[in-house]
């Protein structure tokens, strides 16, 4: 198999003879879909590339900056790679309802290597489609207020809230939560049948922007962010928001059930009146 011809490609990809498929691409990065150190394993390479109108030491610095800071906070999540109390140990896999070290293991993808110097990131390919997809294609095949198709809706909304109310729990703000950047991975026992298109495992991905924070203000952003993103992709859907909002506060699988989750989205009005008050000064 001849060598890759996508001259964006950093060491040592730039000399491999795996394929790479351009899957999407940003201001600030490139994302591949390719296999990483055998040819079963899938990936997902995330190529930082070098930014000629910066200054070179300036590029690097903030190369390396953001590849780490995502790098640490996707392995906070999961716990891949953090020895628990020294001796190679692994961390143990996370009861339910913990959000400390690895308390959304199976929820992010899995850190499988990096290089800073080079500007790229690999984590674990995850099979399926993004949230966005989803509803998109539930909306064609379905009547949207069908009493079925809407109860199904409400299910994946909660399974959102759910996921982001344990993501903040565990002291990480998003800083870009969108349909587009939540995957819904297929179970098992998921048929094609149109009554299993919304039914799947929630993961969140794409975490460049992501910071490392247990403030409410930060949180109710992050909600914000999200509340707008569905409003203006899924306008369709978006009087069932609702139902993210009281998930992510009182939902069985959100950390942040309780005083925690209720602040957050009591913030979240504050957050909407000076985005309203944005709007209307332009």
């Amino acid at each position: 198999m001849a060598e890759t011809s996508d001259s964006r490609l950093p060491a040592p990809f730039n000399k491999s003879t795996e394929s790479f498929e351009l899957i999407a691409q940003g201001a600030e990065s490139l994302l591949y879909r390719t296999t990483f150190l055998s040819s079963s394993q899938p990936a997902a390479l995330k190529v930082r590339p070098e930014k000629k109108w910066r200054h070179p030491t300036l590029d690097k610095r903030l190369t390396r900056a953001r590849i780490l800071a995502e790098a640490r906070v996707l392995v906070k999540l999961s716990g891949e790679g953090v020895v628990a109390g020294g001796g190679g140990r692994k961390v143990k896999d996370p009861k339910k309802g913990d959000v400390g070290v690895g308390g959304m293991r199976g929820c992010v993808p899995k850190v499988l290597g990096l290089d800073w110097e080079q500007g790229w990131m690999v984590t674990e390919w995850i099979e399926g489609k993004t949230v966005k997809e989803a509803i998109y294609g539930a909306s064609k095949v379905q009547v949207v207020d069908d009493e079925k198709t809407v109860e199904e809706l409400k299910v994946l909304l909660r399974n959102m809230g759910e996921v982001v109310g344990k993501l903040h729990a565990c002291g990480v703000v998003h800083g870009d939560l969108t349909t587009s950047n939540m995957m819904l991975r297929p179970r098992a026992s998921t048929s094609d049948a149109v009554t299993g298109c919304l039914d799947g495992d929630i993961l969140l991905i794409d975490f460049g922007l992501a910071t490392q924070s247990h403030s409410d203000e930060d949180r109710a952003v992050d909600l914000y962010v999200l509340e707008r993103a569905f409003g203006s992709t899924h306008p369709k859907e978006e009087d069932l928001f609702g139902t993210v909002l009281e998930a992510y506060a009182n939902g069985e699988e959100s950390g942040m059930k309780g005083k925690a989750g209720k602040v957050a989205v009591r913030r979240l009005e504050d957050v909407r009146m000076r985005g309203r008050k944005k709007s209307m000064l332009g």
